[in-house]
């Protein structure tokens, strides 16, 4: 959890270091989030920095993030961090498409 000088949070993260069929599908290996108010103030991309190290010290090698097709925001941040684009599939439980993205660490 990432946290202002107020104690106010700015932005959480977690970390599934193996994947079931679901978060390969939709989940993948890391997800963060950042309050609306502190968005596009770099955040996003230093938490998944942090994030990616800290999954290379727990030994995983290969990381897969997925982002709705819509936020662009997020996709932008998982290219700038590495990531590529492997594909994209429907995730009917939410009826919208996800991105699939690896990073090799």
């Amino acid at each position: 959890m990432a946290m202002d000088d107020n104690d106010n949070v700015i932005g959480v993260a977690d970390i599934k270091p193996e994947l079931n069929e679901n978060l390969l599908n939709f989940g993948g290996h890391i997800s963060y989030s950042v309050r609306p108010s502190e968005r596009s103030k770099g955040y996003a991309t230093a938490i998944l920095s942090l994030m990616l190290e800290y999954a290379k010290k727990i030994g995983v090698n290969r990381v897969l993030l997925i982002c709705n097709e819509q936020n662009n925001a997020s996709a932008k941040v998982i290219e700038k961090s590495g990531g590529v684009l492997k594909n994209m599939l429907f995730d009917e439980a939410n009826n919208i498409m996800v991105k699939r993205y690896w990073i090799n660490l």
